[in-house]
């Protein structure tokens, strides 16, 4: 199996069990080892009281698209520490884009950055830190 194959594999699986993400709209446009992308239209039952996307909506973007980063290898990691700093609004409408991407793998311990998109812009930076846990998604001789 290849590194891709076991990141693709590996996100079938979680994309199957992950009721939150599937009932907020995302959706996974790219997995790869390390990496992760997802997106998601902002609808008008994700709008705050200001009328743009309620910030725990981009968290949860973000923290969707570090998820399936740092599970792309087919080890069970969680979230250790989570931070984000919202750059700009996102309106009702806009198509936002998670990209995560793998800065550093130590061990048991990952640190994952994720720019959020809308309109063609970074609407947040989120720094997500993960920590492998006992277990993995599928047994590697799985078909």
């Amino acid at each position: 199996m290849t590194p891709q194959e076991r990141a693709r594999r590996s996100a079938e699986v979680m994309w199957a069990r992950d009721a939150a993400s599937q009932e907020m709209g995302m959706r996974i446009e790219d997995v790869g080892p390390g990496t992760a992308t997802l997106s998601m239209t902002v609808e008008p039952r994700h709008a705050n009281g200001h009328d743009i996307c309620h910030g725990g909506y981009i968290f949860a973007l973000a923290d969707s698209a570090f998820a399936f980063a740092c599970n792309s290898y087919n080890k069970l990691a969680v979230a250790q520490h989570n931070t984000i700093t919202y750059l700009r609004p996102v309106r009702v409408g806009a198509r936002m884009t998670a990209v995560a991407r793998e800065v550093s793998l130590a061990g048991r311990t990952g640190v994952y950055d994720v720019a959020v998109e809308a309109d063609g812009k970074v609407a947040a930076q989120f720094r997500g830190v993960s920590r492998v846990v006992e277990g993995e998604h599928f047994a590697e001789g799985e078909e």
